[in-house]
């Protein structure tokens, strides 16, 4: 069978990468590399040299204002983001904490928050502003009182920031729970019109390429209108990180090779998709391989406007995102940038509590570009 061959040490078994023609044996793994940064295709398409993808989201939002929240305030991972975002004039940071703690914390650390906004929920001046709208917000699922309380945790603090202009986007998560971070904004953000809920994606990137998987971080389950949904926004998604989209429906089948339950669900999900949205590139059911190699798309699928070209990929259930991406990280040398929130009015997005300062820091870029 045609492929690529590296082989790790002389008494080690060759590790087998499939490509279209010719075999292609490496006995090194500075030999590797060096094949793989020329700009190899493995699948028909075009390869290409690396290109970091943050130096061009952030050449995107430098300068462009953008205010973030971030309520973790005395992380400190937070604080050595929050600190570099600043003087790299990235973002406009506001910290959520107690004034005094927060610049002990920082001088602790050695960090300058010179011109960065510090707002303490006890001491908020617009603090009664913030707990009508809430109460407003909620309609009537919530007393003043109780609002008053709930306000005070700065969660629900940076997201009323957020949803009243006061900021463009937060960042949370790494002190708090997923739950913690993605409550608030369901209850005050909510979600766009003609989406039911949130989902979760990631831009997979390697060298110049760039996808997006969907949904790998929200939705155990997801109904035909749901995926429909999924495929909308990560759309979405894709153009604000220059990705043109064209939306390839998972399944184990393509175009009817196989018939269930849960393939004509990933079907009718097409069909729902493109009523939602006209203009959207958009087909399935596939297999990855017919969405992914144009060779295997001509023969599988022939009449489809996705010809293996496909640069979003929604996945029928949270086990297959979740699976397929880390697959695609692990084997496929990607870089798994994520998850990105979507479906939100504003950007909300939620770190893992096992973060770096790098990861703050690069999701606040991500959730700038997201407020664009």
């Amino acid at each position: 069978m045609p492929g690529i061959f590296l082989r790790k040490k002389s008494h080690e078994k060759l590790v087998f990468i499939k490509k279209k023609e010719n075999v292609k044996v490496m006995h090194s793994k500075a030999e590797a590399l060096h094949f793989f940064s020329q700009g190899v295709s493995l699948n028909g398409r075009e390869g290409g040299k690396n290109m970091d993808l943050f130096s061009t989201i952030k050449e995107k939002v430098s300068g462009k204002g953008v205010k973030i929240v971030f309520p973790e305030g005395l992380d400190e991972r937070i604080l050595k983001a929050v600190s570099r975002l600043k003087q790299d004039q990235a973002v406009e940071p506001i910290l959520i904490g107690n004034v005094e703690e927060v610049q002990s914390k920082a001088k602790e650390l050695g960090v300058s928050l010179e011109g960065i906004e510090i707002l303490d929920p006890t001491t908020y001046p617009e603090f009664d502003e913030l707990v009508q709208k809430f109460v407003e917000r909620r309609k009537g699922k919530v007393t003043e009182e109780q609002a008053r309380k709930m306000l005070l945790d700065e969660n629900y603090f940076g997201t009323m920031l957020v949803y009243l202009h006061k900021a463009d986007g937060l960042v949370s998560g790494a002190a708090h729970s997923t739950a913690d971070t993605v409550r608030p904004a369901l209850q005050i953000i909510k979600t766009k019109p003609g989406v039911s809920r949130t989902s979760g994606a990631f831009i997979m990137a390697r060298g110049d390429e760039k996808y997006v998987f969907a949904d790998c971080a929200i939705n155990i389950t997801l109904d035909a209108q749901g995926l429909a949904e999924v495929a909308v926004v990560s759309a979405d998604t894709a153009k604000m990180f220059d990705i043109e989209p064209k939306v390839a429906m998972l399944s184990f089948s393509t175009k009817g090779s196989a018939k269930s339950e849960e393939t004509e669900k990933v079907s009718d999900a097409v069909k729902l998709a493109k009523e939602m949205a006209p203009d959207l590139v958009v087909d399935g059911e596939f297999q990855f391989d017919a969405a992914f190699v144009p060779s295997v798309a001509a023969k599988k699928a022939p009449g489809s406007i996705i010809q293996g070209d496909a640069t979003v990929f929604v996945f029928p259930s949270l086990e297959a995102g979740n699976i397929g991406y880390k697959i695609a990280q692990r084997l496929g040398n990607f870089e798994a940038v994520g998850p990105i929130l979507q479906g939100l009015n504003a950007p909300v997005n939620d770190l893992s509590r096992g973060c770096n300062e790098e990861d703050v820091y690069k999701l606040a870029l991500i959730t700038a570009a997201q407020a664009l």
